[in-house]
């Protein structure tokens, strides 16, 4: 084993879901939408009267009890940093910037929107270089790959990625259900994720 490229590829993981943590708290203030994971637990939260951060870690260590014990070779370091750490993170800075970034930042159109793009941006490729550094999954993100494996052993024809959209559908209504509002940045993060994370793996194979 290389420990030094394994401790560099620990950096870039952990460097990644504090990006991803960071622009996250921007979407959440422009509240135009986030991922479908994001929404879901949002929304139960605010139900339940819980923050962000503490509802995502309980929901995280239930999936990644069934994860390991079905297939623990999708868990790693990437797994812990971004079930720990980017709910916390979001919180913290969703905190902070309200304490020093004037409110019309995040209400007026212009403002809004530019910071919703911009934001949006720096997170899908923070997600994409988080993918490809492959240290493991996110226990949200691994329970889909295990769907997978199962129902194309049984259906070698069923489309894999028509199993993503039903998962990521299903965590938008459960979100609906607890009385979230699904925006347009839900639609937007699913268009533009797989080819960002598509051309942050050309960057990666050619370092």
């Amino acid at each position: 084993m290389n420990f030094k490229l394994e401790w560099k590829k620990i950096f870039i993981c952990f460097a990644a879901v504090t990006g991803m943590g960071f622009f996250l708290s921007f979407l959440i203030l422009c509240n135009l939408g986030t991922d479908p994971c994001t929404f879901m637990n949002r929304s139960i939260a605010a139900r339940l009267g819980m923050t962000f951060g503490n509802l995502q870690l309980i929901v995280n260590i239930s999936i990644l009890i069934v994860v390991f014990l079905i297939k623990k070779s999708l868990i790693g370091f990437g797994t812990l940093f971004n079930m720990i750490l980017i709910g916390y993170y979001a919180d913290f800075f969703c905190w902070l910037w309200k304490k020093t970034i004037p409110d019309q930042a995040f209400t007026t159109p212009i403002g809004r929107w530019s910071i919703f793009f911009a934001a949006l941006i720096c997170f899908v490729f923070s997600a994409a270089i988080y993918i490809n550094v492959d240290m493991g999954v996110s226990p949200y993100d691994a329970l889909p790959v295990i769907i997978t494996d199962k129902v194309t052993k049984k259906y070698p024809a069923f489309p894999k990625t028509l199993i993503r959209i039903l998962y990521d559908g299903s965590a938008i209504i459960i979100g609906m259900l607890v009385g979230g509002v699904p925006v347009v940045g839900i639609v937007l993060m699913a268009l533009f994720l797989g080819p960002v994370i598509t051309l942050v793996k050309k960057m990666f194979t050619k370092m």
